[in-house]
């Protein structure tokens, strides 16, 4: 697969796959790391620096708004105890209302029967019987009483007296521990459910959980103000660096390469800050938040969920590790099925043309094979790890549960704590998951921050001189002196070139592919810095003269025509600003594009879409052509500028090339001969040098590389007619 598609895949990759993966999310996913992370970390952090206050906001209303919802369950929990002791101690008044007037009818009845005995039944019973009988009938009837401290008295000495009597049947079957949490409940509620107070609770918890929304929106607004302007200072200074970039840093990466550092690394460093930080904040917060929380309940059962963790990890692990190799399958093969597509897709002429859609349909058939069984294993381990992190969640309610319970019964918990409890212990376990992903992401997001700081940290253009000069009106003479450049140090291209052009001349620069006849231009645009010598305009050296200044000089015409999405009109204006409406009709006569434009439906407002296809190649050189002719320059470039047009309309423009060409210094790069024989001088170049320089005529005398190379063309069109 070629760079620029490799670059596609990863573009689609790092857009959208940060949050995808199965239940386990990023944990199985390929996580992408930086190469110095610290550094990186640091650097981006650095972004941040200016919103201090604000990410202190953040941290302040996270923590407030985590905790309100924290605190949430045991206040939930408190109603829960109120209620459940309102119960139990009505249940037990009434029970023991029951049994007071019971105790004492029987009483009554057994006094009555003891006078009628003369007394010798009496008479047998121990004293302290008889004085806790005596006691039990002096008691006030529990439903005639309303103070709890005084019910609470009246339980406690009849659960007391209760003991002493005989009948085993009026004893309370129930511990000390369970007595006194009974007197502790009538004490608090009377025996009745304090509505009122669990209504009050409804009330604080409502208030809780929509100040803990207010918090949580507002921190979300202002870490999304913070995240936004964070990358809007980054992309400040990649769109501020790219144009000081040399031209060979653009020439020695793919275009798709560049476009995913501004784009999409900028985008998933946006979306870390915007979601993932705050998550991570949060996630801390509670996890923080729900250990205090459990530990003010039962320090015990803290201990028992916290024994969990070892076995979160354990399945985190586990499944991380055989998942990781079938996401990293999945994007292999995911990127060359896209490789695959768009070499179809962009070639399917040439693919019907030869018969082969047949083999197209079976290499496709064969990669999505290998991306279905990579997809499917990736997607079913990850997976896994939700039934694997609800079966550990499970073990510990479990064994919550019963020590919980157990509790209970012994009165060492109340039902509300032990209700709150469960649901701190529920919801422990998604904050750790959620900081795991989090910690990948973030690792993913510093890598792609470390790839926009490159940008940053490449070596800029050669700074404009302070000094800079201004050719006020340029007549367009062209020397270089002595001139040496190289791509790489250890190959040299072009060595001791000397050239001296005068105004007006044409210059034709020929030669085999490769010769370095464009590097020619791009060393007098300054596009390149030369390695010695010099190049001068007018006499002044081009490194005097600030690079806009100096390009402003030049209107080119490229074999590969540049046209962006907007009208022809104002695709022919950009060559000068300001170009009236008459300028850029004249200049699309010039260039016998006129015609053609006006048999479209729209004419001149034709919209040309982004890779102008809804025009012929020959059509869009016109234009570019026309674009050229309106800039009126002072130094014309022509790179085989009529090499995408017909032989009728390369006459013609030949002819308005020579009106635009009149008086003018121009470069004309060409491989057909036959366009440059009335060029004052002709350069002949070969591996980076100039081997011969001289007008048509007397290189043809010569007899050298250029009357072998024009005869070779002549000759070889000559062998196509005998052909025909």
């Amino acid at each position: 697969m070629s760079e620029a598609r490799r670059d596609n895949t990863s573009m689609g990759r790092q857009g959208g796959g940060l949050h995808r993966g199965g239940p386990g999310g990023a944990l199985g996913r390929p996580v992408e790391k930086a190469k110095d992370f610290k550094k990186t970390l640091k650097r981006l952090l650095g972004y941040l620096k200016p919103y201090k206050v604000n990410l202190i906001v953040v941290l302040i209303f996270a923590i407030v708004g985590m905790g309100f919802t924290i605190a949430a369950p045991k206040i939930s929990g408190k109603a829960m105890n109120k209620l459940a002791d309102g119960y139990k101690a009505g249940m037990v008044l009434n029970q023991i209302s029951e049994q007071q007037k019971s105790m004492q009818q029987q009483i009554k009845l057994q006094m009555q029967k003891s006078q009628q005995l003369k007394g010798n039944a009496q008479a047998q019973q121990n004293p302290e019987t008889i004085k806790a009988i005596q006691e039990i009938m002096t008691l006030p009837q529990l439903d005639k009483v309303e103070d709890p401290q005084q019910k609470a008295e009246i339980v406690k000495k009849f659960i007391d007296l209760g003991k002493k009597m005989p009948d085993s049947q009026q004893k309370m079957n129930m511990s000390q521990e369970q007595i006194d949490d009974i007197l502790r409940a009538i004490k608090e509620t009377g025996g009745k459910i304090d509505f009122t107070f669990i209504g009050h609770i409804m009330i604080v918890l409502l208030g809780f959980y929509l100040l803990s929304s207010v918090f949580t929106f507002t921190m979300q607004f202002v870490m999304s103000t913070v995240a936004q302007r964070t990358v809007y200072s980054m992309r400040k200074d990649v769109d501020s660096k790219l144009p000081k970039l040399p031209l060979k840093y653009f020439d020695s990466r793919t275009h798709g390469e560049i476009l995913s550092r501004v784009t999409n690394d900028i985008d998933t460093i946006s979306t870390t800050l915007q979601q993932s930080l705050t998550q991570l904040i949060t996630s801390i917060v509670q996890i923080v938040g729900y250990i205090i929380m459990m530990l003010t309940i039962s320090p015990i059962l803290t201990l028992i969920v916290l024994a969990t963790l070892p076995l979160y990890i354990f399945s985190t692990v586990f499944v991380a590790k055989r998942s990781q190799k079938y996401f990293a399958a999945q994007q292999k093969e995911l990127g060359q099925l896209s490789g695959h597509v768009e070499e179809m897709y962009t070639g399917h002429k040439i693919v019907k043309a030869f018969g082969h859609e047949k083999e197209s349909i079976e290499k496709f058939s064969a990669i999505n094979d290998r991306l279905h069984e990579a997809g499917w294993k990736a997607q079913f381990v990850s997976g896994i790890m939700f039934p694997l992190m609800n079966f550990v969640s499970n073990l510990g309610y479990v064994l919550i549960s019963v020590v919980g319970g157990l509790w209970v019964t012994k009165n060492r918990l109340q039902i509300g704590d032990i209700t709150a409890f469960i649901q701190y212990s529920r919801s422990f376990t998604m904050p750790i998951v959620q900081t795991a992903n989090i910690a990948n992401i973030i690792q993913s997001t510093v890598a792609c921050a470390e790839r926009v700081f490159e940008v940053l940290d490449e070596p800029e253009e050669i700074p404009d001189s302070p000094n800079a000069k201004v050719i006020e009106y340029p007549k367009g003479e062209v020397k270089f002196e002595n001139v040496k450049f190289s791509y790489k140090e250890s190959e040299p291209l072009i060595e001791d070139m000397s050239i001296d052009v005068k105004q007006g001349h044409t210059i034709a620069i020929v030669g085999p592919t490769g010769a370095g006849k464009t590097t020619l231009v791009n060393l007098l645009m300054r596009f390149y810095e030369i390695g010695g010598g010099k190049i001068t305009i007018d006499g002044v050296d081009i490194r005097d003269i600030k690079r806009g200044d100096l390009r402003s000089m030049f209107g080119m015409v490229l074999q590969d025509t540049w046209l962006f999405n907007g009208t022809i009109r104002d695709n022919i204006a950009y060559g000068r600003e300001g170009a009236t409406e008459e300028e850029i009709i004249r200049a699309a006569k010039a260039a016998h594009a006129d015609h053609f434009i006006r048999t479209l439906p729209d004419g001149y407002n034709t919209i040309l879409n982004e890779e102008a296809t809804n025009i012929s190649q020959g059509q869009k050189q016109l234009l570019t052509i026309a674009r050229a002719i309106l800039a009126d320059p002072t130094i014309l470039i022509l790179d085989e500028a009529t090499s995408s047009v017909d032989t009728r309309t390369e006459v013609l423009i030949q002819k308005a090339m020579a009106n635009l060409m009149k008086d003018r210094t121009s470069f004309v790069i060409a491989h057909r001969l036959s366009t440059i024989r009335d060029a004052e001088l002709i350069l002949v170049m070969n591996h980076g040098s100039i081997i011969e320089m001289g007008n048509h005529k007397e290189l043809l005398a010569k007899g050298g590389f250029y009357a072998d190379l024009y005869n070779s063309q002549f000759t070889g069109a000559n062998l196509e007619s005998s052909a025909v």
